[in-house]
């Protein structure tokens, strides 16, 4: 098992777990190179590697991209991996459906000003009337990030097939979402980055969310 998430599942025989890694992509990578070299390195795993890199780092703009990361890239890039076409295929391919979830999110998108947070929700109503699609709304919640003053940011969306809220949280500075969404959300991730579920409605969940940010006020204020 090779991860990069704080405090991994522990069901595998053999692990290699570095949080200090931008993503398991680059730690793929890695070991491609200590095995083989970049010389056996193919277009297709270069591309696949590139990918993954790309969407874990936000684009390379997250705390752990570091220069490593960027010769791993350059690599991939000498391997084939055509960056600018990746690019275009993940993020400027979009429906006319995402797009107007988007607005949807926006506009249901709300600010505790007195927590630094904001928030989005988007309901099974929202979902279907914007004919809703496995990955539309991948990075909305980075939109209610960079909302100045802003240090966590939440998206809930409502599953009714799994008869869920899935949830997204991102922060900024050294506030842990990752601890938050332990602690509240039955999940985890990364210190700026985890996802959670809650079992109960859309309102539920928002007021679970409301009921518990007083105890992370001072955190919230002093998050840099």
């Amino acid at each position: 098992m090779i991860d990069h998430h704080q405090q991994p599942a522990d069901y595998a025989a053999l692990t290699w777990s570095d949080t200090s890694m931008s993503s398991t992509s680059e730690m793929i990578a890695h070991l491609i190179e200590a095995w083989t070299g970049w010389s056996e390195l193919t277009q297709a795993t270069a591309t696949n590697l590139y990918t993954g890199i790309m969407t874990d780092t936000g684009s390379f703009r997250f705390p752990a991209t570091t220069a490593k990361t960027h010769q791993v890239v350059a690599a991939l890039i000498e391997a084939g991996a055509q960056h600018s076409k990746i690019h275009q295929a993940v993020y400027d391919n979009q429906s006319p459906g995402r797009l107007k979830l988007l607005g949807r999110a926006l506009a249901n998108m709300e600010i505790q000003s007195q927590y630094n947070t904001a928030f989005i929700c988007l309901s099974q109503k929202d979902l279907d009337e914007c004919d809703f699609k496995k990955g539309d709304t991948e990075g909305f919640v980075n939109y209610a990030l960079q909302l100045q003053g802003i240090r966590f940011a939440l998206i809930f969306i409502e599953n009714k097939h799994e008869q869920i809220i899935k949830i997204s949280l991102r922060s900024v500075g050294d506030f842990s979402v990752n601890e938050f969404a332990r602690n509240h959300f039955n999940g985890g991730g990364h210190i700026n980055a985890a996802g959670g579920r809650f079992d109960g409605s859309l309102t539920e969940a928002v007021n679970h969310l409301l009921k518990h940010l007083p105890e992370y006020k001072n955190q919230l204020h002093e998050a840099e």
